[in-house]
């Protein structure tokens, strides 16, 4: 891994440390596949990782990185088939199936229908907070339309700013979040990787994490 710069600031007394680093994405050795296999290619030449579609929820776990809050940004590929493109990234991680989670529906990117337009970009919490449950009792609170229109088909850019009380959702370099939400479980710190739901594949890159760190 390689850190691209340390950024320090002294507020009352503290130092808030933001510590950017961009994991190189050339090597399947250093991320954890939990029910997915994952291939190394590159594509405009940058260094893609991909993960296969499978039944059920599919995570590729950064090794030996952690995330509390700051900032995270990828690239990411989906496609324009229903149901079978849901792709983003979990962080928070305390176990395989204990996380929170910002991911996409490409295949609603597009759509004439407002409700499935709605249901682009969706937040969830697990294993307590599915999208079922989310959309039953809380309707289009945690999930939203993209605020600009985006092909379905092709790769987009992702920013996810995290912070103890919000977290919002930037795409394609938009100062307009796409969605903000408040944090349904208190997961301080945990694991972060790709993630891919239900029956899906997707392809990512170009991932910058940006750690907030306060050290009193």
């Amino acid at each position: 891994m390689k850190i691209s710069f340390i950024h320090i600031v002294i507020v009352l007394g503290c130092f808030s440390v933001a510590y950017a680093q961009s994991p190189d994405i050339s090597s399947a050795s250093d991320f954890e596949a939990i029910n997915r296999h994952i291939s190394i290619g590159k594509s405009d030449g940058k260094n893609v990782m991909h993960l296969d579609a499978a039944k059920g929820v599919g995570v590729a776990w950064l090794k030996n990185i952690e995330f509390s809050s700051g900032t995270i940004e990828f690239d990411v590929r989906g496609k324009n088939v229903m149901q079978q493109s849901f792709v983003g990234f979990a962080f928070h991680g305390t176990s395989d199936t204990a996380y929170d989670c910002i991911y996409f529906r490409p295949f609603n990117f597009n759509a004439t229908d407002a409700a499935r337009k709605s249901h682009s970009v969706q937040y969830i919490s697990m294993p307590q907070y599915d999208w079922q449950y989310l959309r039953e009792k809380f309707p289009n609170k945690y999930e939203n339309a993209l605020t600009n229109s985006i092909n379905a088909d092709i790769w987009f850019h992702a920013k996810v700013v995290v912070t103890t009380n919000e977290i919002k959702v930037f795409v394609n370099n938009s100062t307009t979040p796409s969605l903000t939400v408040q944090p349904l479980n208190h997961y301080a710190t945990g694991k972060m990787g790709f993630w891919v739901g239900n029956g899906s594949d997707g392809d990512f890159s170009n991932l910058n994490i940006q750690e907030n760190e306060t050290i009193k």
